[in-house]
């Protein structure tokens, strides 16, 4: 009997937001959503994060408006789910209660099944009461743990800071704090657990002693969240589902890899030569990932990554090559046998294969999620600052350190 793996699609929310700087119209959005009603993702998440900011300051829509329509086109077919800031909600001010138990519940009763809540310092405390009212409203709380690296210094940096008193800190994010964090929050009310890595810094060997970590203290599923930026992407994903994750998030080809997270059309690939059965219609997705490619093509003016737009690919009727068939296998083998540099070598060149953008250093440095990047690339060329981008992301690890190593968001 072959195991499930659960697939939720990020497309319409952050799948567009770390791509196209969340311009995805109403419209656009309306085109696409007949078929994700036969999709039969586990969930979709459609809302939350920068969507509701962006549809009211940059396209004049509502979006109440946007998720009830959601609902009203998928209906039960697939969980709702978006993507909530704790105490913050969808802002940036904290909230007090009443505000937070009216909003929870409004959501809930508009289609949202699931809200994954997060706080970007991972401060559970600033979660309890978006947990409880979620679950007072009858849906499901996934509560985040927020995944970040510490900063890197060379020796030389730190001897400066000692002889400046102001000696660098020593490991902070262990396997160990994420434990801690994700058992806290089993123990205010999770439904479920997302590892919510928001800038791709998850590499292979790490996902795995996180995963097999938490699937042996968690009583709940376990989702793994992460993006494409730095490189790391689908090789990570991919050893979570040989670890036994619960759920993954993918995004359908068109408006996956580079800052979005993997494509759902390979880890598709991959769940078959597993043996994990993921109930996603086939066909649907192909039909929906034509709608995308079209567009994709509108929002070109926010597409950072025309030059990597992925080809066509069918589930339903493009075979593997041979030689990238056996670039699946080696993967697979390799993650089963903690060969951790070989499967990311192997996902990397499935990933060329596919033409996804190349791996992100300079991201992977900085430390930036996905949507950050796009937004402040977009805003730096409003600015017409574009040229010193460069110089921007080589200091935020310093702006970073001088905030106290918090998670980038």
């Amino acid at each position: 009997m072959s195991r499930s793996l659960r697939i939720r699609d990020l497309t319409l929310r952050d799948g567009q937001q770390s791509q196209f700087a969340t311009r995805m119209t109403q419209a656009q959005v309306e085109r696409v959503l007949p078929r994700y009603r036969d999709a039969g993702f586990y969930a979709m998440e459609v809302w939350g994060g920068a969507v509701p900011d962006s549809v009211m300051r940059y396209l004049g829509e509502n979006p109440w408006h946007r998720l009830e329509s959601i609902k009203a086109a998928i209906g039960d077919a697939s969980q709702l789910t978006a993507l909530s800031r704790g105490r913050n909600l969808f802002g940036y001010n904290p909230y007090p209660d009443s505000v937070i138990e009216g909003f929870c519940r409004h959501a809930v009763t508009s289609g949202i099944g699931i809200m994954r809540i997060f706080d970007a310092l991972n401060d559970t405390a600033n979660m309890e009461a978006s947990i409880r009212f979620v679950k007072a409203a009858g849906g499901l709380a996934d509560c985040a743990v927020c995944y970040t690296v510490d900063p890197k210094f060379t020796i030389g940096e730190r001897l400066r800071g000692y002889l400046r008193f102001k000696p660098l800190p020593r490991r902070i994010f262990t396997v160990d704090y994420f434990v801690e964090k994700a058992l806290a929050l089993e123990s205010l009310g999770a439904d479920l657990i997302s590892i919510k890595d928001m800038a791709g810094l998850i590499d292979p060997a790490t996902c795995a002693r996180l995963v097999r970590a938490l699937k042996a203290r968690l009583k709940v599923p376990l989702d793994l969240h992460t993006h494409c930026t730095p490189g790391f992407g689908l090789a990570s994903v991919l050893v979570a589902m040989v670890e036994g994750v619960d759920i993954v998030d993918t995004v359908l080809m068109p408006f996956a890899g580079g800052p979005a997270a993997p494509a759902f059309e390979l880890i598709q690939c991959f769940a078959d030569k597993l043996g994990l059965e993921t109930g996603v219609d086939r066909a649907a997705v192909a039909d929906i990932s034509r709608d995308l490619k079209v567009v994709r093509g509108e929002l070109a003016a926010f597409d950072e990554f025309q030059g990597h737009i992925p080809p066509d690919f069918d589930l339903t009727k493009d075979a593997l090559p041979a030689d990238l068939e056996a670039l699946f296998d080696r993967a697979i083998a390799a993650a089963k046998a903690e060969r951790y540099g070989e499967v990311l070598e192997a996902c990397q060149a499935i990933e060329r294969h596919f033409n996804f953008p190349p791996p992100d250093d300079a991201v992977r440095l900085a430390q930036i999620p996905g949507g950050m990047y796009t937004n402040m690339l977009a805003q730096m060329k409003q600015h017409k600052q574009e040229a010193i981008f460069d110089r921007v992301l080589q200091a935020v690890p310093r702006v970073r350190l001088d905030a106290g190593c918090v998670p980038l968001v």
